[in-house]
This record gives structure tokens, sequence and C-alpha cells, in this order.
């Protein structure tokens, strides 16, 4: 049995709280761009300028759902390096300093790289798409994000042959992050791991902002990992290095509860968590539950990575 339990509010419980971000300097820096692949999970179009948000029509994804309320999003937060209260994160989190703020991709690479957010912003084009969130917890999200694709990161950095897998480590420091002074409960610094094959996928991606903004640092600024398919804790925040390598490595939750949280932690509603059902799940800011889909609704464009894997062995 895991020592390690998630807190589950019911939606009467959640406390929407605004987080105010400077959006016209962030769009300013990152030179927001339409992205020309049109995957059918995600929607790449041009954001307009912040005096006629207001105007706009809720972004919707592909099944029709629409995007969550910004102010849930940023306020229902999963980030034990700040808290385990899920909505007490956003203030606790404030004040962590994120700029500066530098990535390394590095090992089994031809051109590792070393970038600081404001040069990784100019160099690639920032994309949004419109992805749902499935938390492990059974709770989801729709969240229109902007950022990167990680294959454009990792084609910069040229992978060599030998690489099959992808490490990613988040920040350490504990000085601003009151979760990571407990060395009892978790092995900090927050690590995730994928395959090559999956971080190369391109609905892979590498988020800097949410809403036509920066992200919030309760949502993982300034640089997170979001993998749509995969339940939530996969996408690990506050990204400071990518490292290519060959051997499938640690992650934070596989480590600390490996019954309960596998290496792959794709989204299946046929495979219970221990202590819970996956079948359903709450949608923020929406009464009663709904189905799980498989793969979060992504079957069709990520089922061929596991084509003859046993997914309840390989969960």
């Amino acid at each position: 049995m895991s020592r390690f339990r998630y807190p589950q509010p019911p939606p009467s419980e959640i406390t929407p709280e605004h987080v105010y971000l400077s959006r016209r300097d962030w769009l300013k820096a990152v030179g927001l761009a339409v992205g020309t692949a049109a995957l059918a999970a995600c929607a790449p179009r041009a954001l307009k300028p912040a005096s006629t948000a207001p105007a706009e029509p809720v972004p919707h994804d592909e099944l029709g759902d629409p995007a969550t309320p910004y102010d849930i999003v940023t306020s229902y937060n999963n980030y034990y390096e700040f808290s385990t209260d899920k909505r007490a994160v956003a203030d606790r989190a404030q004040g962590f300093p994120t700029d500066p703020w530098t990535i390394e991709i590095t090992g089994l690479v031809h051109e590792p790289l070393t970038l600081g957010l404001e040069d990784l912003l100019k160099r690639f084009p920032q994309e949004e798409r419109i992805y749902r969130l499935r938390c492990v917890e059974g709770w989801s999200a729709v969240i229109p994000w902007q950022g990167v694709p990680l294959a454009t990161l990792l084609k910069a950095a040229q992978p060599k042959a030998e690489a099959r897998f992808v490490r990613f480590v988040a920040v350490y420091d504990p000085e601003h992050m009151p979760g990571q002074r407990n060395y009892q409960t978790f092995p900090w610094p927050y690590t995730e791991g994928l395959r090559l094959d999956e971080a190369m996928h391109d609905l892979t991606f590498m988020a800097t902002g949410l809403y036509g903004k920066p992200l919030p640092v309760q949502n993982g600024a300034p640089l997170r990992l979001v993998v749509p398919w995969k339940y939530g804790f996969k996408s690990i925040k506050a990204v400071v290095r990518i490292e290519l390598v060959a051997e499938q490595p640690a992650t934070l939750w596989n480590t600390v509860a490996p019954n309960e949280y596998g290496f792959y932690a794709n989204v299946n509603p046929q495979v219970d968590h221990p202590r819970w059902s996956q079948a359903t799940e709450r949608r923020l800011g929406e009464p009663g539950r709904r189905p799980t889909l498989m793969f979060n609704g992504y079957e069709e464009q990520v089922a061929a990575l596991y084509a003859g894997m046993d997914l309840e062995k390989h969960y």
C-alpha cells in the first residue's frame, strides 16, 4: 500500500483566483506564430491582441468541448513542490523566480543546447494547441496552451542513433519551493521520462503559456511538458534539463509508488488505479462525471506507438 494520497475535493470546493500577468510583454517576446501542421487533436491559430481578447468566443477542442475557464485552470493545481493542497498552490507559488531561466538539451545528442528562455522563444515559433488534460486522480480540463513541439527542440539537438529515451529534470529550488525541503517524502527534483518516439510525436509539446498569457507559476512556468494522451503527472513542470539517454530513466512517481504510477501512464479507462476507477472523470467546472476516453481521446493519433504491448502490464 502506498503512503501517498491525493486530496480529491468535490467541484463545489473549487475556489477560483485571478492571476494577473503581463500578456502584452510576453506576446512581444515570443512573437507568437501559427503552426503549419493541422493536427486533428490541436488547433494552432494566431492570437489576437489583448484588447480584443474579451470579444473572442470560448475556444473548443476538436471534440467540441469548451476550454475550462482560465480562473479554474490557474487555481486548481497539483504542484507538491509548493503544496499538497491544490487550492493553496497559486498563493504559495507567488514570488517564485522564473527570470532568468535556462534549459539544457544534452546527453546522447550531436549538438547539445543551452538556451535562455528568451532565446528559445525567439528561435522557435510558438503555436497554440488546445489539449485535454486528464489527471490520474480522475479530474480533467481543456486547456489552450502556447509553446513549441518537443520534436522541434530535439531535432535541433540532433539525437544520436543510440538515444532511446528522454529524461526530463525540473528545477531544484528548496528556498522558494517549500515542498522540496521534505527530503523523506519525494526524491527531489521532479524527474520524468518518455520513449524517444513518444517525445518526437507531433502531439508532445513544451508549453510556455496558456490562454494567450505566459504560464503562471502554479501551472509550471516558465516551461512545462504537455503529453495529452498521458496522465497529468507525466507533464513535468519548470523544466531545466532534457537529456537523451539509452536506458529507461527513473521517474519520481514511478520510483515512490511503482505499483500505482507506471512509467507509461497512458490514460486508459480499462486499467484502474489500485485505489479508484479510471472509467470516468470529473471535468473541472462541470457537474457530474463523464466517461474517460482511451488515450484521453487521442487514440487515433497515438495507438500505433503501443502496438503489440500489454497495456495492463505496461501501464
